[in-house]
């Protein structure tokens, strides 16, 4: 590939593959086309009032400037607070937590201080797309563990498999984008017995924590046995208080693997939202209290959005838990999932991810669509409506 002008590709080679996203293209094409964006993940309404407002007030109390690199004393403690009285994990809030701008930048400082050329990530498929592409900048090499549908559950065999003599990390994600599935106890113990076993660290992305369904609760893979010594545990306040934009996220577990996050962590954007910070330390506490109408509402959301496309005719899986339903759009007449997704605006006038591209083969998820169900009921009523019109 070539510049503009002749000249070489100034991209280095092996992030050539992730120069564009899925999601800026569907966007765009939602923007473009005036249709309704199902595809990229955030809320079409505001956070809880209570968070609102703890922003407002750190922003008329004078935090303005960078925060100390590691976050605020305030936020640290409340994330050490919250791992104990939820999961009944220990963390040292000065050592063992680091604040970052999102659980993407957490999750880009945790491979980037652990792996380098030569190792292997291992990385349960379909992934959120940033995962290949931070392998990609550490200059290691991605494994995959497919996780397929209906149940999207982990298959011990292909797990033992994946995890080798050159495996230094294991990234975990439950409750699991794109899929929604939360992993069960007996899928945790088989991810514990093969990482003990084979003495590798792992990675746990764990921002949907509080947004599960039904009888549905999220146990981190830090707390069975064995486990908490080598997990660096990530989430983020923004999938759970509905401010995806604020960007505050975290990392937590022994202080000598949170210690080498910080340390490439400062050198990517050091600190900041600062107001923000403040907003979440004053809500962490009461978490449970502050997201539980948004959490009813959401599953309330989940299910108007997976009844409607069920309806319409397609195969749906309908998730344990996140902003996310994926679909079998083959009823449909779809043969191709990426195709089906970039026709869609103009078709249907909506939007929605192809989950193909969250697999290290396309032909695994090749008839999977994405649906983002974290939107307001009268729109995704209306989305459906279009979909039914657009496909009877």
């Amino acid at each position: 590939m070539t510049a503009p002008g002749g000249r070489p590709d100034p991209l280095v080679e092996r992030m050539r593959p992730y120069r564009s996203s899925i999601f800026a293209e569907m966007s765009a094409a939602a923007v473009r086309t005036g249709a309704i964006n199902l595809g990229q993940g955030f809320p079409d309404s505001d956070p809880p009032a209570v968070v609102v407002d703890a922003a407002v007030e750190a922003l008329r109390s004078g935090h303005h400037q960078y925060p100390p690199g590691a976050g605020i004393p305030e936020l640290r403690h409340a994330v050490a607070r919250h791992q104990l009285r939820r999961y009944g994990l220990e963390v040292d809030p000065e050592d063992g937590v680091q604040i970052t701008m999102g659980a993407s930048e957490a999750l880009a400082a945790a491979v980037l201080a652990f792996c380098g050329p030569g190792d292997e990530v291992v990385v349960l498929e379909p992934y959120f797309d940033l995962y290949a592409a931070v392998v990609a900048l550490a200059g290691a090499t991605l494994r995959t563990v497919t996780l397929r549908p209906p149940g999207y559950t982990v298959d011990p065999d292909e797990l033992r498999a994946a995890v080798g003599p050159r495996t230094r990390l294991v990234v975990v994600n439950t409750p699991h984008n794109p899929t929604g599935h939360v992993a069960t106890l007996s899928e945790l113990e088989v991810l514990a017995e093969v990482c003990c076993d084979r003495d590798v660290l792992v990675v746990t992305d764990e921002v949907y924590e509080h947004l599960t369904f039904d009888d549905h609760r999220h146990v981190p893979l830090a707390s069975l046995p064995g486990m908490f010594e080598r997990t660096v545990t990530i989430s983020s306040a923004g999938k759970t208080c509905s401010a995806t934009g604020w960007k505050v996220g975290w990392a937590s577990g022994p202080a000598e693997l949170v210690q080498s996050v910080r340390a490439v962590k400062q050198h990517l954007t050091y600190s900041g939202g600062t107001p923000f910070q403040h907003a979440i330390a004053a809500v962490l506490d009461d978490v449970e209290e502050v997201v539980a109408d948004l959490r009813a509402a959401l599953e309330h959301q989940r299910d108007l959005l997976c009844d409607g496309l069920e309806s319409i005719g397609l195969e749906v899986f309908r998730p344990d838990g996140t902003y996310f339903v994926t679909a079998d759009v083959a009823p449909l007449g779809a043969e191709d999932g990426l195709t089906f997704c970039r026709e869609l605006p103009e078709r249907a006038g909506v939007a929605a991810i192809p989950t193909q591209v969250f697999y290290a083969d396309p032909d695994d998820g090749r008839t999977l669509v994405r649906f983002a169900c974290c939107k307001r009921p009268e729109v995704l009523g209306d989305a459906v409506e279009r979909l039914r019109v657009a496909f009877r």
